[in-house]
């Protein structure tokens, strides 16, 4: 069979990333999907008419800094933080050697401790002995509340197939101790980095399982919540995917990504994220991390995990919970 002309493969390549960006016609409406119209229509008769001087005191009050009684922790001048282990207790062990070579004074986990991976009691003790300061993500309130599912927030039916049998693993492998320390955790934390001070949740400081993607935050809602939570920097997970803002306002925003599993980008690296204080603006450095991600695909491999997650763990590319993905994260995919 004769090869493909550049110019074939280009065109076979765009129809592949044609077919992953089309619009399906579905919107999504709380927990499920709904036709596009249906959608349409529901919005079109909801809300209230305002003037515009009322429309203005409405979006005035919006904005409005809202009280927080969290304690602020530090000042710091450089700190570690990451999320979404998923059970990859190799990873995490790496992290925390890693950090603390890099000068990390404090350590902080944004959740998720569960899920993906193997052995998840193996966990616990490492965060402990590096004395890592943890908050709640989905999976933590879920596990802790006795809850039947992770309350991820996907939609699709195949991403929450996957969820349902990453959450049933960790649920039945995870100690009632472990599960009682979780629903212990705070949700939200606060730290003071140089002179800033930086707001820790898991998806957003709106709802524990809220997706903020690079490409579907934009600034201005970036401003609004960093205004509303009076706070110069906001770091969260949940995704799966690093990024940074920084902000007109000179505000940072940033997903540090997780440690669980890959960025779905072809790397068997993992990510997390270094803050240090700077005179002129804060310190941000996504750190790519290696570990023995041969060794976790074996240890999954013997609790007989899918072999889809295996296939990630070993190519850097995502198999599953990928409907959850905007447009332009999606085409960006293998799959």
């Amino acid at each position: 069979m004769p090869s493909r002309s550049p110019k074939d493969q280009r065109d076979r390549q765009r129809r592949e990333s044609s077919k992953l960006t089309a619009h399906r016609g579905l919107a999504t409406w709380g927990e499920k999907l709904v036709p596009l119209a249906e959608f349409r229509r529901a919005t079109a008769a909801a809300g209230r008419a305002l003037s515009a001087s009322e429309r203005e005191l409405e979006v005035a009050s919006w904005r409005e800094p809202r009280p927080d009684p969290t304690p602020v922790e530090g000042p710091f001048s450089r700190v570690a933080v990451f999320g979404g282990v998923y059970n990859n207790h190799y990873a995490l062990a790496a992290l925390l050697d890693d950090a603390r070579a890099r000068g990390a004074e404090a350590i902080y986990c944004l959740g998720d401790l569960g899920g993906f991976g193997p052995s998840p009691e193996k966990v616990w003790p490492l965060l402990e002995r590096g004395s890592v300061r943890t908050i709640q993500g989905n999976y933590e309130e879920s596990l802790a509340a006795g809850l039947e599912d992770c309350n991820c927030g996907y939609t699709d039916p195949r991403d929450n197939h996957f969820a349902e049998l990453s959450y049933g693993y960790t649920a039945r492998n995870c100690s009632p101790q472990f599960k009682l320390w979780m629903g212990e955790l705070p949700k939200r934390r606060r730290i003071r980095v140089g002179e800033r001070e930086l707001l820790l949740v898991h998806g957003s400081p709106r709802r524990i399982n809220e997706f903020l993607f690079h490409s579907t935050s934009p600034v201005p809602f970036l401003e609004v919540l960093l205004a509303q939570e009076r706070a110069d920097g906001l770091l969260c997970t949940h995704t799966g995917l690093p990024w940074h803002r920084r902000l007109e306002s000179g505000g940072d925003v940033i997903n540090v990504g997780v440690i669980g599993r890959p960025a779905n980008d072809g790397r068997a690296e993992v990510c997390y994220c270094l803050v240090d204080d700077r005179e002129d603006e804060l310190g941000v450095e996504l750190v790519g991390l290696g570990y023995d991600h041969h060794a976790l695909a074996e240890e999954m491999r013997r609790e007989a995990l899918p072999n889809e997650f295996i296939e990630t763990v070993l190519s850097g590319w995502w198999t599953t919970c990928l409907e959850i993905l905007p447009a332009k994260e999606r085409a960006a995919s293998r799959f």
